[in-house]
């Protein structure tokens, strides 16, 4: 295959920039369906959902539909529209990064639900309309109109990640901001990108507000597993490179201890090393280690 031009990279990046802006756009108005669908089902006095049950291990994979994993993990041959319930197949369990981009439609919410045939739990990553481009600025009712999908998804709901951008570092005023925000009925995870988050203050903070810190396996980050609830949340993105790492044994030997001796209730695991298919190894391998959990 001839090297692409130049000329043709800046195509292909303006091209890119086009659609991610007209998603952005969608999703304004796709918050906007959620927020009328969460009020006609208050005014119905629909149940809220708390989702999964507590307790267990759930360790998985963040995202499922990666095109290189084919021939990898994904039979050549097998048709894309199997590739869910084979992965189902090998995990209970997937952190979906899709929703960061494209604000859930209800139609897609009940596909996850269709898709699925055993006893399967969600997590979903947080629209970057609220995390990175409001950045948490009045975005309560925002907030409250996402969590409607663990409505939707009932038992087979885990996790909120709302991650954040590596260019906001920590401060008081934004912190409250933060967490006072979150619907305290739901399970809310947090993932910072900066390193001034990982400070007694903030854990301290975490505690009181029920909410969980996310722990992170990332590139300039401390390397540790901060427990702030009775559920831990780990995040496997690789130690030196994003999302090119493989986890040797020894490395998951060490966070399976930490996971171990942290008493956690419930153990919430996913790796986003996709290259080369390694987040699938890597979570089989720390299956496999907290095999005795």
């Amino acid at each position: 295959m001839p090297e692409m031009s130049t000329d043709d990279r800046e195509k292909r990046k303006a091209r890119r920039a086009e659609r991610r802006e007209r998603q952005r756009e969608a999703n304004i108005h796709r918050a906007v369906k959620m927020h009328e669908v969460r009020i006609d089902s208050e005014e119905l006095g629909l149940a809220i959902s708390n989702g999964a049950p507590e307790g267990g291990v759930h360790i998985g994979c963040s995202g499922w539909y990666y095109w290189h994993w084919q021939g990898l993990f994904y039979p050549a041959d097998l048709p894309r529209n199997q590739w869910f319930s084979f992965y189902e197949g090998e995990f209970k369990t997937v952190e979906l990064n899709a929703p960061f981009y494209s604000w859930p439609t209800v139609a897609a919410v009940k596909t996850w639900l269709r898709q699925m045939t055993g006893e399967f739990v969600y997590t979903i990553k947080v629209c970057e309309l609220i995390t990175h481009i409001r950045r948490f600025q009045d975005t309560e009712d925002l907030i409250i109109d996402f969590g409607y999908i663990a409505d939707m998804l009932g038992k087979r709901m885990g996790c909120f990640l709302f991650q954040l951008p590596p260019s906001i570092r920590y401060s008081p005023d934004t912190l409250h901001l933060i967490l006072r925000q979150l619907d305290p009925r739901r399970r809310n995870v947090v993932e910072f990108r900066h390193k001034s988050w990982w400070n007694d203050e903030v854990f301290k903070q975490f505690e009181a507000a029920g909410a969980i810190f996310c722990s992170c396996s990332g590139p300039r980050l401390p390397d540790e597993l901060v427990k702030t609830a009775a559920d831990i949340y780990i995040r496997f993105h690789g130690t030196t490179r994003w999302y090119r790492h493989n986890y040797s044994e020894a490395e998951l030997t060490v966070w399976s201890d930490r996971i171990k001796r942290s008493g956690a209730k419930t153990v919430w695991a996913y790796f986003n090393n996709d290259r080369d298919a390694n987040a699938i190894k890597n979570a089989k391998m720390l299956s496999r280690l907290l095999g005795e959990l």
